[in-house]
């Protein structure tokens, strides 16, 4: 009879199935909740068990929903997590509120120059999280993204370098990070003066292609090309545009730190 019992007993463990709910981020000093339906058979939880960066969660599962707590833990704000649910076949978990492990932009900026040669550097504290910072320039009486550096995501100080892309004449260029909240957060504006001498296009009524000189010099420079109804056409980096494939009409050209108009033959 006790045989007959362990056989049932390993049989009932072998049907049984299990699966696991993961999800890993970075701990805002925010907890998750979690959603805890009733299993598929109706005698229990579906969670069975949870761990975090591989512990346990002390206290179980055994309620229709519960919270788990990084601070006991000692998960210190800005160290990653990761929380895997276990749960019976036919049911699963809910996360509640998984937007609290997605990194927030939260940097100081405590220095940022830039070289007249176009060299930004700029020092920061407070990060949580890695966030990518987004280098702009201001040109053509808009803030243009020119690159990107990722950022390290740690509270301590950290350094950050880019170069620049020169225009001719005064400079203007920040960082600026987005987290998911969409708020856009953005350091001190710095500037610098360029040497580079002014660009200019060729020719005025454009058949084939655009040239563009500085000094009598074939130059290559930042542009864009939008249409007569605001639509951009080309953009790029180059001494010259190709624009045998555009339409006979009017266009607008933004180059170097000028904006223009011509005309398609």
């Amino acid at each position: 009879m006790k045989e007959s019992f362990i056989v049932l007993i390993s049989s009932l463990i072998t049907f049984m199935s299990f699966g696991s709910l993961s999800i890993e981020g970075t701990y805002q000093g925010k907890n998750l909740y979690v959603q805890n339906p009733m299993d598929d058979e109706g005698f229990g939880y579906c969670a069975t068990k949870v761990t975090v960066n591989g512990d346990i969660m002390p206290g179980g599962t055994n309620t229709g929903a519960f919270e788990i707590d990084f601070s006991i833990f000692n998960i210190a704000i800005g160290e990653p997590v990761f929380i895997v649910i276990e749960h019976n076949d036919g049911c699963k978990p809910k996360i509640l509120n998984p937007e609290v492990l997605l990194p927030r932009s939260t940097f100081n900026v405590v220095t940022i120059g830039v070289t007249p040669a176009g060299k930004l550097t700029w020092t920061t504290t407070d990060e949580q999280g890695k966030l990518p910072y987004v280098i702009e320039q201001y040109r053509w009486n808009k803030w243009v993204t020119v690159g990107e550096v990722q950022g390290k995501g740690t509270p301590g100080k950290n350094s950050y370098e880019f170069q620049i892309t020169p225009h001719s004449g005064e400079n203007t260029v920040r960082v600026v990070q987005v987290d998911h909240s969409g708020t856009k957060r953005t350091s001190k504006e710095v500037k610098f003066t360029s040497t580079l001498p002014a660009v200019v296009k060729s020719p005025a009524k454009v058949k084939d292609i655009i040239n563009f000189t500085a000094d009598g010099k074939a130059v290559e420079t930042r542009y864009e090309i939008y249409d007569a109804y605001g639509n951009i056409v080309k953009k790029g980096v180059g001494s010259s545009v190709n624009c045998e494939n555009l339409l006979r009409g009017v266009y607008y050209i933004n180059f170097d730190n000028v904006n223009e108009k011509f005309i398609k033959n």
